[in-house]
């Protein structure tokens, strides 16, 4: 491994804090901010020149810093990888006091490299000027490199990634976000080319040989990571808002692909200004667009230049979905809030990253529900919700401040706890305190801390000053400096005088630890009674509450609140008999908290099944989703026992088939956005469940395609390729692999790898583990055909994955590689799975590195327990209600 494992005593040996440690009491055990440099220097500004050369796969370059020495020291320590040093020179900025060229000693372990000089460097101003060599890569680390087709032929363009850490592999660098500073930034690229930066270009000159210097304009201070440099044969197309020109940046050719980005970015961007109370501050705002994918991200939110994968930008008319859309347009907006939640204002070490990430993710969720509330994307907030708390219930969940000390471990914390309850945990307190409120919080802070680094509780105190009495502080410290969910108990419900008293006690759910000691949280409840107007209470531990009406009751109303509700039997009983009078969120909220109940043993299983059942077909459109989704996660715990899995997909087709009849293959005028939605969702699950019929229909659309245009709509292009390829026999696999090799479109052809990876027979998954490791995919697609495969056939994937290790690491970007490997085996049912993990983390990983691993083994325990404790149930309510 290229990182190392640094234990807390040998950070403190080393002078190096951990900020943001939680100790006993719940508080930060220091306020000194994280950093794995020394303290004695600190850079201001950065003049860079960079010359790559696209096809040898590397880079001439030189910076010079302006940096200030704190206290005196005989050396300078920054972070460097992959990098060779020609020139090394410190001059001070005042004075005569001349230094000979220093000693470069360069640890690849630790990334840095250290500049020893003769004499000691007295406190003051200096510019340290560096001349060296770099690498470019194949995989989204550092500058690298996306080889693609185009209809103009073979293509390579460079681009770079630097979050979390590999801004040391363009620069050497203070390559920590606690160290921003502003930047000159110059390349020399073909004279063809575009070259793109954070900042406009400030001038363009003719460098000779076919090639041009460009210098961009100095950028704000900012952190090391949001730096951005691409260059490519691209076309460019702006517009503007709010006096800022906003650019969407494609591959030649396809830039009406990017129009609904483009107009999407002018909204967003007037409704960011708006909210944020500060004006976006820089002159531009790109949104660059390159092909291929990665295993670690999707988008990069680069001030003023934000990188996104084709397929989370660009709408291609022949394959983009309604799905695709709502997609692309809620990446953009995620993106667009860290340009000021995360670039503006930063976290100062990587232990707030949820500062970043769960916060542009509300934003973004927020916004898309604004501008588009055709979507009904409001209910997604319980999706996004039941996706943390599935993360959250398992023995290896962690903080959403947690204490990060490696490289490794910072890679490792980009997960749902971070994004998904960091974004849960913001909607509660809005729900809370509410939305003026907090808005009025969140402008504070942006204003207070803009250019500058934070920490959780600076956002914190932000909200007590304008929420007085709340306790924001207080509830905020409990859902984010301790791990878990707690479970609200409705002990009882009395009804007088038509108002019903509720006893609510506090315990906290898991799935894999039944005795576990519980946590303690001071949890908002919202509840309400059918019709009745919904009340507010904080329960810590136990707490009594009159709710009106003498209906039966809903707590978590508006399914705002990050906790488990379990009802007493009768409880449940009446709220199960008023189930379709429930709001959709509700119901939504309702159905997800019965599976997860279900699952971990705390309700009958029949209760979701009892749901299920008496869902009208005319149900919302999401209810169905739901339903679906959770038909299709009970096939797979059937998988392998072929004779139960015949008898529960028998009952769940029944279940669904007339949703989908009565939705159709064929998209009807003025449908709901929701409805389209679910059409493919439909088909997608019913094919999984082996449904001939829809699988004959599949199959027919696909070959009819050549002579009918319209048997195969682009809004179901991929649904029915999905169809086709997990199906498929050789004869198709070899017909889906020849459209593959002959595609044209990057957008197309990685998608058709991509189902080329998704076949259930293991003869032809065998096939597309070997075609991975070909060139043939392409660099980016590779690691994820891999992954694909491993979903139905995870054995195979895991074995061959470690078989060819050592290929394997080649195609898999460095921030997601200690986390890659576990994942391939975490859909497994086998035991043996778990051993194999394990060994794998003993052997590759250090011991800070495992919790990905340590979690797919929490995971595949899980599932076992499954399959054997609660299956049973399944079958029984099957047989009882002639499944």
């Amino acid at each position: 491994m290229r990182t190392r494992l640094v234990s807390a005593m040998a950070l403190a040996l080393a002078g190096v804090s951990c900020a943001g440690a939680v100790g006993a009491a719940g508080a930060p055990a220091t306020s000194q901010v994280t950093t794995q440099l020394p303290r004695s220097v600190r850079p201001t500004h950065y003049d860079v020149s960079v010359v790559p050369h696209a096809a040898t796969l590397s880079f001439d370059g030189k910076v010079t810093v302006d940096i200030e020495v704190l206290q005196p020291t005989a050396s300078i320590t920054l972070n460097a990888i992959d990098m060779a040093f020609s020139s090394v020179q410190l001059t001070p900025v005042a004075g005569k006091l001349a230094f000979a060229a220093p000693k470069v000693t360069v640890d690849d372990k630790q990334q840095t490299a250290t500049f020893t000089f003769s004499q000691p460097i007295p406190k003051g101003k200096y510019q340290l000027a560096m001349s060296y060599t770099g690498k470019i890569g194949t995989q989204a680390n550092g500058l690298f490199a996306i080889d693609y087709d185009s209809k103009a032929g073979k293509q390579r363009a460079l681009y770079t990634q630097f979050e979390n850490s590999d801004a040391r592999r363009f620069i050497p660098s203070w390559d920590e976000p606690n160290y921003k500073a502003t930047f000159d930034l110059e390349v020399t690229v073909p004279a063809t080319q575009m070259a793109v930066s954070n900042m406009p270009v400030a001038s363009k000159s003719d460098a000779g040989n076919g090639l041009s210097r460009v210098t961009f304009q100095t950028s704000p201070k900012m952190s090391t990571y949001l730096l951005f440099f691409g260059t490519g044969e691209f076309d460019r197309v702006t517009t503007t808002a709010d006096g800022t020109e906003i650019g969407v940046i494609t591959q030649k050719g396809l830039s009406a692909q990017g129009a609904f980005t483009l107009e999407s970015g002018k909204a967003v961007l007037k409704e960011y200004n708006d909210y944020f109370g500060v004006p976006y501050p820089l002159p531009k705002l790109d949104n660059v667009a390159s092909p291929g994918s990665s295993q670690f991200f999707a988008a990069m939110e680069n001030w003023g230049a934000i990188y996104t994968f084709e397929y989370a930008l660009l709408l291609d008319p022949s394959i983009s979905t309604q799905s695709d859309k709502q997609e692309v347009f809620n990446t953009a907006a995620h993106e667009m809030a860290h340009q000021w939640f995360g670039d503006l204002v930063t976290m100062r070490w990587w232990d707030d990253l949820w500062l970043n990430e769960g916060f542009a993710s509300w934003m973004a969720a927020r916004t898309t529900d604004k501008l588009h509330p055709e979507w009904n994307t409001r209910l997604d907030a319980v999706g996004t919700r039941e996706a943390a708390m599935s993360r959250d219930a398992v023995v290896t969940t962690h903080p959403v401040v947690q204490h990060v000390e490696t490289v490794d471990q910072a890679s490792q914390a980009f997960d749902s706890i971070t994004y998904a309850k960091g974004e849960s945990v913001i909607r509660m307190l809005e729900g809370y305190v509410g939305a003026d409120t907090w808005r009025a919080g969140v402008r504070n802070y942006i204003k207070a801390h803009a250019y500058g680094n934070t920490v959780s509780d600076d956002l914190w105190h932000a909200m007590d000053a304008v929420a007085p009495g709340k306790q924001v502080t207080t509830i905020a410290h409990d859902f984010t400096l301790q791990p878990g969910i707690p479970l609200i108990r409705v002990e009882a419900a009395a009804c007088s005088n038509n108002t019903t008293t509720l006893k609510l006690s506090q315990g906290e759910f898991t799935k894999d630890r039944p005795d576990k000691q519980p946590l303690h949280w001071h949890v908002p409840v919202i509840a309400q009674s059918a019709g009745g107007a919904p009340v507010t209470t904080i329960v810590d531990g136990e707490a009594t509450l009159a709710v009106p009406g003498c209906g039966p009751v809903l707590v978590n109303a508006g399914q705002s609140g990050y906790y488990r509700t379990l009802y007493a039997p009768t409880q449940f009983a009446a709220l199960k008999g008023d189930f379709t009078r429930l709001a959709p969120i509700d119901q939504l909220g309702v159905m997800s908290n019965t599976w997860a109940l279900g699952m971990g043993g705390l309700q009958p299983v029949s209760d979701f099944l009892d749901l299920a059942q008496a869902t009208p077909v005319d149900a919302d459109p999401q209810i169905w989703d739901e339903v679906a989704g959770s038909l299709a996660s009970l096939n797979d715990y059937y998988r392998g026992d072929a004779a139960r899995q015949a008898t529960f997909r028998a009952f769940a087709i029944r279940r669904l088939s007339p949703v989908f009849a009565r939705v159709g293959w064929e998209a009807k005028p003025n449908e709901s956005v929701p409805t389209t939605i679910l059409r493919s969702h439909l088909i997608g699950v019913l094919s999984s469940l082996d449904d001939a019929s829809v699988i004959a229909e599949a199959r027919r659309r696909y070959a009819a395609q050549a002579s009918d245009p319209k048997a195969v709509p682009a809004e179901l292009r991929k649904t029915i390729l999905a169809v086709v390829a997990n199906h498929a026999d050789a004869a198709t696999w070899d017909q889906l692999r020849t459209e593959a090799k002959a595609e044209k479109t990057p957008l197309v052809k990685d998608r058709l790898y991509a189902q080329l990876a998704s076949v259930e027979d293991p003869a032809l998954a065998q096939r597309a583990l070997d075609l991975a490791l070909t060139d043939e995919p392409g660099a980016t697609n590779s690691a994820g055909m891999i992954r694909i495969v491993s979903r139905l056939h995870p054995e195979l994937a895991f074995d061959f994955a470690m078989a060819h290790r050592e290929q394997v690491d080649k195609v898999v970007d460095g921030s997601s590689r200690s986390r890659y490997y576990p994942t391939l085996g975490a859909s497994s049912f086998n035991p043996a799975m778990i051993d194999k993990i394990n060994a794998y983390a003993t052997t590759y990983l250090d011991p800070g590195s495992r919790r990905d691993a340590e979690t797919a083994v929490a995971n595949i325990k899980y599932r076992i327990m499954v399959r054997t404790q609660r299956l049973p149930a399944v079958d029984a309510w099957l047989a009882k209600n002639g499944g």
